[in-house]
Formats: C-alpha cells, structure tokens, sequence
C-alpha cells in the first residue's frame, strides 16, 4: 500500500496503536514495532514514545517504509489435504505450512515463504480434514477471522454414515452442547442421502465431528470450502495461491460488519413501549414484596406478639469443682 495518512476524528484521546488497529492498518503489536523505528508520524513529528495518544484534530501518517514493511506480510490460501496439521505438529506429523513451496503455487505469488515468515493458521483444520486453509502473518487479519469476537462464518461439505433424519437436523442447527456449553445456532442442511453442509460462525475443537457423533452421524469426509467471502473455488488440492488485497479489505470488513450488528441489536431497546408507573404504585409494589410486619409489645418479661412462644433451656450441666 502507499504511505497510509488520515486525521483523527474521534470524541476523545486515544492511544496511537489502538487506534491504527482499529482502524485496520496494522496490530496494536505492529503499531508499536513502527514507532520504535520511528516510522509513525503525528502532525508531521516522528512518535517516539510507546502509548502515546492521538486527540481529535490530528493526523497520523505512516511514510513509505511501514507501508513497505505492512505490504510485505504474506497471507496465503492453501487446499491442505488429509494427514497434514494445520498448527505445531507433534513428532512424526507433518505441518501444512511444509506445502508452500515454488513447485505447489498456483499462479503468481510476489514472495514465497520462507524460514524467516512466521505464518499461522486462521481457523485451524484438523489432520483428517481438508480443504481452505488462511495462514497468515497479519496481525490484523488474524484478529478479524479468530479474535474473539470475530463471528466471520465458515461453510463445509460433510459426508457422513448414518441415516439423515429432520429430528437430527433440528438438534444439529439449535440443539446441541459441548462441554458443558450450549453452541450458537448453525445453519445445516442435507444434500443427498449421506451429505450434510454446515455453516458455522464458532469453531470449537472437532466440532463438527462431535456434533455429529452426538446425533449418531459419523463423519466419513469433512472439506471447508469457505471462510467468510473467500472460497476455495478451484484451487487444487495440495496448492496454494496469495489472499488478493481485495480478499483481505472483504475478510476484515465481515468482521467489523457482523460486529457492529450485534452491537446495535444489544442496544436496541424492547419492542413495544412501557407504561410508566406512579411513584404511589411502585411504593405500593415495594411494600407488598416486604415480609409482613408481626405485631408486638415490649415487657420486663420479653417480646409478646401471634406466633410468638417462649422457650425454657433446659439447666445447663455443671462440672464439679475439684
């Protein structure tokens, strides 16, 4: 991208790394690394402290270096096949990321990566699964695909044995809990006589599979052909092909998107409108919730009142005085 500027317009003083972040410019992390190169300016001053907050008025830029330095994260697709794991392997497995070679690229790419490019998966795809793989060194993109409050949904085309039945599909879409937690409503549907399309917006460990033991299905095949706008498309299986820029623009403006609407909707106030009640209703309700008052008279003897009974102690025991 070209040298990034824009002016702050917000109500009140925000830390600088923050707020590119929010912006979708980089991570806080990121942020933080360009100012201690000196490649963040405010108001036309290189930023030369760590926190350091930008008010209303004024203007960040990042000059060409940190546009150079953002450009150059790679962020890949990649059609893993079975038997490859997506995140650290344990020994004697083979992670995905030994797939991305010069020989496995299909089309143009204008880097390939190496050693040197720490690249993790975004949703992770277990070793007897397979299909669309995002791995990445993007702090940004990672947090709009798996941050936790990232709600971009992710499709699969699952092969099962069993018989697909409507009592299966209802618990499948609204049913179900996995350890303990009840899971958010999914979208799956049946396709044939032994296939099952699931779009999830959560990604809990093997979900899928253990969904579908739960309703008696075992999955005999589990391919992620979608996640958020980008497809799988017809990438063949074991290559790998550059996420485009418009890809990530579409990725991270899902995620903001999805944000925002559940945000609004929190807010949204109860449909229909309240009658509101007289300040002598509510005392008479707040009475009404105290316990009854018993009544009772003082004594030299004690209290007397309904329900009211006194006891005698037995005599306690003494012990002897030796």
């Amino acid at each position: 991208m070209a040298a990034w500027t824009k002016t702050y317009d917000g109500a009140e003083p925000v830390r600088i790394n923050k707020w590119l972040a929010l912006e979708g410019v980089c991570s806080r992390r990121e942020a933080d690394a360009l100012i201690e190169k000196g490649l963040v300016e405010l108001d036309g001053k290189p930023v030369t402290e760590l926190g350091e907050r930008i008010v209303p008025g004024q203007t960040i830029k990042l000059n060409s270096k940190a546009a150079q330095k953002l450009d150059n994260q790679l962020s890949i697709v990649l059609n893993k096949p079975v038997g490859y794991v997506s995140g650290t392997p344990e020994p004697g497995e083979t992670p995905a990321i030994r797939l991305i070679t010069k020989a496995t690229l299909k089309g143009e790419a204008h880097a390939i990566p190496g050693r040197n490019n720490k690249m993790a998966p975004l949703g992770r795809l277990d070793k007897d699964s397979r299909g669309l793989l995002i791995l990445s060194e993007d702090g940004v993109l990672a947090k709009a695909v798996i941050g936790p409050l990232s709600e971009v949904d992710k499709e699969y085309v699952v092969k099962v044995l069993g018989e697909i039945t409507p009592e299966k599909l209802a618990l499948l879409r609204h049913g179900l809990e996995l350890d303990g937690r009840k899971l958010r409503p999914a979208k799956v549907n049946a396709e044939g006589k032994d296939t099952l399309r699931f779009v999830l917006s959560e990604g809990r460990n093997r979900q899928i599979r253990r969904m579908c033991s739960l309703v008696h299905l075992r999955v005999a095949d589990l391919q992620r052909i979608r996640v958020g706008p980008v497809e799988l498309g017809n990438l063949p299986e074991g290559k790998w092909r550059p996420l485009s820029h418009k890809e990530r623009a579409a990725l991270i403006a899902a995620s903001v998107g999805k944000a925002a609407e559940a945000k609004s909707a929190k807010k949204a106030p109860a449909p229909g409108p309240k009658a509101r009640k007289s300040s002598g209703e509510k005392a008479k309700e707040v009475a009404s919730e105290l316990a009854p008052k018993v009544p009772y008279r003082t004594r030299n003897y004690g209290l007397t009142g309904e329900g009211f009974r006194r006891t005698k102690l037995p005599p306690r025991p003494r012990n002897p005085i030796k």
